[in-house]
């Protein structure tokens, strides 16, 4: 039985021998990711704390200054199970393929649903090409242009009440309980 447990970001340790990386751009797409649909996809860890699969969602959950990230503790794998687990994890996700049918129907029915289709991680070149079609119409927004300001409140009374005068003023609000 898999057990989830919330642990502090900063007592993580990144696997220093990691070969995967990730750009400052992508960080900001993960970060822009869990910010719309929360930390839905736990770190994977070791006994002593060291990541197995997740360091990109550790690098965002620091830019997004989350103090603690759900976790799974994965201590019944050998040393050589835990190397091969950090490529297989990022490899294995890489070897799938998109039905573009279905793909393109999806995101056109986000479309129409006014979601914000940057959040899937597609740039519109990326979609064009993918789907062999002219021209994708994507909202292009830089993740460097946005700006979060987290306000900590004491009850949910107080949140609804400061969710409340920033819309009042035109500020666009998320409510986000962590």
């Amino acid at each position: 039985m898999l057990k989830i447990d919330y642990v502090a970001t900063d007592d993580l340790i990144p696997y220093i021998h990691n070969s995967r990386t990730h750009s400052e751009a992508q960080i900001k797409q993960i970060a822009a990711s869990i910010r719309e649909f929360g930390f839905t996809n736990p770190i994977l860890i070791d006994d002593e704390g060291t990541i197995i699969a997740g360091h990109g969602r550790v690098m965002a959950a620091k830019v997004l200054q989350l103090d603690q990230v759900p976790t799974i503790t994965l201590g019944a794998l050998s040393d050589a199970q835990r190397k091969a687990y950090v490529i297989a994890d990022n490899k294995l996700a890489l070897n799938a393929g998109w039905d573009t049918e279905v793909l393109l129907a999806e995101i056109e029915s986000l479309q129409d649903l006014n979601f914000d289709t940057q959040l899937l991680g597609f740039s519109a070149d990326e979609l064009s090409e993918m789907l062999n079609i002219e021209e994708i119409e994507l909202k292009e927004e830089s993740y460097a242009e946005i700006f979060n300001v987290i306000v900590e409140c004491g009850d949910e009374m107080e949140q609804e009440k400061i969710f409340n005068q920033l819309e009042a003023e035109g500020y666009k609000c998320r409510v986000q309980s962590l």
